[in-house]
């Protein structure tokens, strides 16, 4: 989860800092924004549309290797 909202960390407007790390289990994510409002809630925006694309994927991913994994004999 945490590589694929990392995209997002590469490139940000002067005045927003936006970082994602993994401990253990878990994702954190940190938005600092001395910017516009409009700014950060764009930000929060783009990071939860990432999120929720991340998880519907490892779902995705988790029902094939379960229906894969009961079709080998």
């Amino acid at each position: 989860m945490a590589k694929a909202v990392s995209p997002d960390n590469v490139e940000v407007p002067p005045g927003l800092f936006v970082k994602t790390a993994r401990r253990r289990s878990k994702v954190f994510t940190t938005v600092e924004c001395q910017t516009k409002l409009q700014t950060f809630i764009a930000t929060i925006d783009d990071l939860l549309s990432c999120v929720s694309v991340s998880e519907k994927a490892f779902s995705v991913a988790k029902r094939f290797k379960m229906h894969r994994n009961n079709l080998e004999p």
